[in-house]
């Protein structure tokens, strides 16, 4: 069967704290092994130019979702499990929002830079759709290049009850999935760590105010509100474009 979605509204605050630098749970205190976005190389496009292709996902048989996430996984680097989760996420706001054109190959782009699609520092996205260990991003202090954010979760989401940390594959805020939190796996439970619940979530924020992802403007805003960052969006379109055009 497809996975199905909560009807559950999202406003995320995402962006601008670990999303570049992350650390593994279990070992806070440590620098990270790699940076997820590193090896990402910057695309060759002005922001606002061009819009990267927009492909659907979806197969058909028994289970489409499956099928067709089995199918493109290995042409082009991403797990089979992550695709399925922004395949769903796609396919709920193809319902939901039809006119956003939102696509599984934007999301992927989004989940390579944050967490390489859950598999940080070794992880691996578990059958559930969770990362084997949970990936949490590097204290929010106001040190460079990270904003100044002071605990909301009491260390719930993230560990930490000094500092926000950015949490899951796809990178919330505590204080933001406390608030948006999205469940689209129906198990009664949003998990940002948990990779359809995230993508789901990050869906439809980038959906969000009415944007039309197939227009070189909105894809653009939508990505810088997810992180202002030029290279940021510079990579996520690159990556973008590139699984669209490989996953044919």
């Amino acid at each position: 069967m497809l996975l199905r979605a909560g009807l559950v509204l999202l406003v995320i605050a995402v962006a601008g704290g670990g999303v570049w630098l992350l650390k593994a749970a279990t070992e806070p205190e440590q620098s990270p092994i790699e940076v997820p976005a590193a090896s990402v190389p910057v695309a060759d496009v002005r922001p606002g130019a061009v819009a990267p292709p927009q492909p659907q996902a979806g197969a058909v048989g028994e289970d489409p979702l499956k099928t067709w996430a089995s199918r493109v996984a290995g042409a082009i680097d991403v797990p089979a499990r992550a695709l399925m989760a922004y395949g769903n996420a796609e396919l709920v706001l193809r319902s939901e929002q039809p006119a956003c054109h939102l696509s599984w190959a934007t999301l992927a782009g989004i989940g390579r830079v944050e967490s390489n699609h859950g598999r940080y520092g070794g992880a691996r996205l578990n059958d559930d759709g969770r990362p084997s260990k949970a990936i949490i991003g590097v204290p929010l202090d106001g040190s460079v290049g990270v904003k100044a954010i002071a605990d909301t979760d009491g260390g719930r989401y993230d560990g930490d009850a000094t500092h926000d940390r950015a949490v899951g594959p796809m990178q919330f805020i505590p204080s933001t999935w406390q608030r948006w939190t999205a469940d689209a796996n129906l198990d009664g439970i949003g998990d940002p760590q948990q990779i359809d619940d995230a993508a789901l979530a990050a869906g439809r924020y980038l959906c969000a105010g009415g944007r039309d992802l197939a227009t070189p403007k909105d894809w653009w805003a939508a990505v810088f509100s997810y992180n202002n960052s030029v290279p940021y969006g510079q990579k996520v379109f690159g990556l973008a474009d590139d699984y669209a055009r490989t996953a044919v």
